[in-house]
């Protein structure tokens, strides 16, 4: 009977590789080839870069909602941005109802403070200004009040 020591598992292990033929050692090639810098770019390159733009600013909330399970499609989002602010993420209502009560709707989708508070997304800046955090935070509020940005076709 064999005894469980280190010697005995090395014929084990040799014959597993051996076994596992050339695949096994192509594998570990870039493991051991690889230094911090030359990985570096490699996962630098992975990170998408949106425009600062409607279009790079959607995308990017697109792809927060999809981490977060938000529905919502571009087309749903632009067509309710373009309705509440002509797309400028500095409007301000300073005339309707909310505005009247102190708290003014605000940036694409003309969010009151209290409900991106309530809405704010994780990982998204903590700003009613923020293109990305007012769009992400107006969808996850129309998720939860209507199933989804697409679902909303007038002023909500």
């Amino acid at each position: 009977m064999r005894t469980n020591t280190p010697a005995n598992r090395r014929p084990r292990l040799a014959r597993a590789l051996a076994a596992a033929g050339v695949g096994a050692a192509v594998l570990a090639l870039p493991l051991v080839g690889a230094t911090g810098a030359s990985a570096a770019p490699a996962a630098a390159a992975s990170a998408t870069v949106y425009p600062n733009t409607l279009d790079g600013w959607i995308r990017q909330s697109l792809d927060i909602m999809s981490q977060h399970g938000i529905p919502g499609s571009y087309d749903g989002i632009y067509r309710n941005v373009m309705r509440e602010s002509s797309g400028n993420p500095l409007a301000i209502n300073n005339w309707d109802s909310n505005a009247a009560a102190g708290t003014p709707s605000k940036g694409l989708l003309q969010v009151i403070d209290p409900t991106f508070a309530a809405y704010h997304v994780a990982g998204t800046a903590f700003d009613p200004y923020d293109p990305v955090a007012n769009i992400t935070a107006a969808c996850n509020y129309a998720a939860d009040r209507y199933g989804s940005i697409d679902n909303v076709f007038g002023a909500y």
